[in-house]
This record gives C-alpha cells, sequence and structure tokens, in this order.
C-alpha cells in the first residue's frame, strides 16, 4: 500500500527542508499512514477505498498526513524543553502560563480533529427517553 503523502508534498505544502528533517519526514509518513489506515479500520472504514472513489478525499487524506508529520517534525525543535504554542509570565505575583504545541507529547501526535476532518470521527448523539427505551447512536 502505498503512503498517503510523499516528502515532495511536505516541502510543497509547509516548507523546504534539510536533508536530516526530509530523511525523519521519510521515515515517519508510512507510519503516519499505517496509523491512519488503523484508526479508520477500527471503526469501520477503508480509507484506501474512499481514496479511490473521491479524488478530492484523497487531497484530504493528503493534508491531514502532512499536518501530523509537519507536528511531529517541530516536537523535537525545541532545544531547551517542550515545543510551546503560547506562553505568559507576569512579575511580583509571579504567573507563569503556557499552551504546549501537542498536548501529550505523542511520538506521532494523531489528533480528534484529524479523524474528525477524514470523517472517521463522527460526533456522537443519544436521547434518554424517560419511558425506558434509551436511543444511543
Amino acid at each position: 500500500m502505498a503512503d498517503f503523502a510523499t516528502v515532495a508534498d511536505v516541502e510543497s505544502l509547509w516548507r523546504l527542508m534539510d536533508d536530516s528533517e526530509c530523511t525523519r519526514a521519510g521515515n515517519l509518513l508510512p507510519a503516519i499512514s499505517d496509523i491512519l489506515r488503523s484508526e479508520a479500520e477500527r471503526r469501520g472504514y477503508n480509507l484506501d477505498s474512499m481514496i479511490e472513489e473521491s479524488e478530492s478525499y484523497g487531497t484530504v487524506v493528503k493534508t491531514a498526513t502532512v499536518d501530523i508529520c509537519v507536528r511531529a517534525l517541530k516536537q523535537n525543535t525545541s532545544a531547551t524543553g517542550e515545543p510551546m504554542s503560547q506562553e505568559s509570565q507576569s512579575a511580583l505575583g509571579y504567573t507563569w502560563s503556557g499552551t504546549y504545541a501537542i498536548p501529550g507529547g505523542a511520538n506521532l501526535p494523531v489528533m480528534r480533529n484529524d479523524l474528525k476532518r477524514l470523517g472517521i470521527t463522527k460526533q456522537r448523539w443519544g436521547a434518554l427517553d424517560i419511558y425506558g427505551t434509551d436511543n444511543w447512536d
């Protein structure tokens, strides 16, 4: 099975990379593709057949794969600590606040929003019938 994106796709959709980043992206892309396939199979979807049915869906899968790869590449760019997307500090009363760029620090940060964008995870709904018949999706 082919990968959903290539190193050239990462460079064209993000930025030009040096040799070490290209090597790392080349190693990450097959793993990301397999993780997305696995998540889809767990929920009863076949991403490869969905891509064959719709060219535009293939583009969505490619951009999601590139986004995940970029997050993984950015993860270890900070030499002093965890990568922060936002940080604020105050004085005297001393307050510090920060938001991590990749919550949880997973090696391959596949997030729920990526799966929603691919249509793999959908919002659940349910209703509780006070007369005793529950209806959950």
